[in-house]
């Protein structure tokens, strides 16, 4: 088990809750997150019961789930259940010894599927009046299906206030995935985590263990476990969309995450690069983001723009990389050519973005106080106007607090460059936009200047952010070791 230790803890603590009657968990999360391994130890830990659905008919899946029940309670024959109503009431009693027990029903989204009135007789079952035929079960539902776990607690959803315990198990942050691949070199780190994020599943059973050995290593290692068509992850991001239930027009939803991927962020860009309307996307970036393909990102300055991106980097880089050049990368011995012409399209579309999206999380959660000069509470990227010059400012990094005296501001703003060497014109473009931002009333004289690089900084600007301490340069080794 690898850094999930507070979800373990809150597992376990869920497992031991005192009490003599039944208890509800909820367990969501995207998939290859290691939920059902968490789910798997927790029940051979404790002694416990676990089931985990698949995707068939009502009396199928109660024929399956009679068996399980019965290996589990020792019972020579099968349970023989017509109705869920049985088949929870009998799962509710598998605490015979009056001490809580752990009952797991794995994939429930499957099961509620065939069963749409499942969740409304385990809320029945649950219920204060129903709880005499109880013993101190500690049930635990888990899916992977977003949308529908998400709602299964919401609004007037039957086991809304039903739950002892809601837990999100959450993909590895940069840092963490780096530590995981045992990837020592920074760069190397970031560059595997452009393509697979920190989606654990990827490290192990997708590529069997197979990592760069270092920078000199990294291009062979995309062609032999990426772009190969005979490894698991060669495919990943196409399933990943076929296994969401909610997303019936996959061939819609693949456009819309292409369009993205090209650098399409807004809504009307996408709907330009379709050539649809902005209104007909309405629903399919809604449901994209329901199911956590896509985030939806307000912008740091601007309360009428926001930003759509992809959650997923493994389906950035199927979209930017891997889709246009499908029919090669089939054929076996093409992966190597198709990588070479895709290097700078990886660089622009792929790394930049993601370069960009790892210094705001690194703003947001590893920089120190110091670094800011203020407690973050928030990090976006935004858009400045320059009306003198009739154009605009991206801003890639825009740090929003709380100075040490209480007062919100606009701590810093900061630019990201993958590939260049930043020097003095990157910190006098920075001061440009922070000369608009004070005439606004947004920044003040105090708003630090922050410059991220991926290839380093010339020695004029390390000289001068030596002397200035408003100034802050932020490379690879400081991105994944330092404050």
């Amino acid at each position: 088990m690898f850094d999930r230790d507070f979800e373990w803890s809150e597992l376990t603590r869920f497992a031991a809750l005192p009490g003599r009657t039944a208890i509800l968990g909820v367990i969501s999360g995207r998939r290859r997150q290691g939920k059902t391994f968490l789910l798997d130890a927790l029940a051979r830990a404790s002694g416990g019961f676990m089931y985990t659905a698949t995707e068939t008919t009502e009396a199928d899946a109660l024929r399956q789930f009679g068996e399980a029940l019965a290996r589990y309670r020792g019972q020579p024959t099968p349970f023989r259940f017509a109705y869920w109503d049985e088949a929870v009431t009998e799962l509710m009693r598998v605490a015979e010894a009056g001490k809580p027990t752990v009952a797991v029903i794995d994939e429930f989204p499957f099961l509620a599927k065939a069963s749409p009135a499942l969740p409304s007789v385990i809320q029945r079952a649950l219920d204060p009046t129903a709880q005499h035929g109880n013993t101190p079960v500690r049930l635990l539902l888990c899916g992977s299906a977003l949308s529908f776990m998400g709602g299964l607690l919401s609004g007037s959803a039957p086991l809304r206030g039903r739950a002892g315990l809601e837990l999100v198990v959450p993909t590895l942050d940069f840092r963490l995935a780096g530590e995981f691949w045992q990837i020592s070199d920074p760069r190397t780190a970031l560059l595997v985590n452009a393509i697979v994020g920190g989606t654990p599943a990827y490290r192990r059973e997708y590529t069997q263990g197979d990592t760069p050995s270092g920078p000199d290593d990294f291009d062979a290692w995309v062609t032999r476990a990426v772009l190969n068509p005979a490894r698991p992850l060669f495919r990943e991001a196409r399933y990943l969309l076929a296994e969401e239930p909610e997303l019936h027009d996959t061939a819609l939803y693949h456009s819309v995450l292409a369009a993205i991927a090209a650098g399409n962020t807004a809504r009307g860009g996408i709907a330009d690069y379709l050539g649809r309307r902005s209104t007909d996307l309405a629903h399919p970036l809604t449901v994209l983001q329901d199911v956590g393909m896509i985030t939806h990102e307000g912008d740091a300055f601007r309360r009428n723009r926001s930003a759509y991106r992809i959650a997923e980097p493994l389906v950035t880089f199927y979209h930017a990389v891997m889709r246009p050049s499908w029919g090669d990368l089939e054929r076996p011995g093409r992966a190597a050519a198709v990588w070479r012409r895709s290097a700078s399209t990886f660089r622009s579309k792929v790394v930049g973005p993601h370069f960009e999206q790892v210094c705001r999380e690194w703003a947001r959660w590893h920089a120190a106080p110091d670094t800011h000069g203020g407690l973050v509470t928030s990090v976006a990227s935004g858009v400045v106007n320059d009306p003198s010059a009739r154009t605009s400012h991206e801003v890639d990094v825009a740090v929003h607090g709380e100075r040490d005296d209480g007062r919100k501001a606009l701590l810093a703003i900061g630019e990201a460059k993958w590939s260049d060497v930043m020097g003095l014109g990157h910190l006098e473009r920075l001061r440009r936009i922070r000369g608009l931002l004070i005439a606004a009333g947004t920044a003040t004289e105090a708003t630090r200047l922050q410059c991220y690089s991926g290839a380093g900084f010339t020695g004029d600007l390390r000289e001068l952010a030596e002397r200035d301490g408003t100034v802050q340069l932020v490379d690879l080794p400081r991105l994944y070791h330092g404050d």
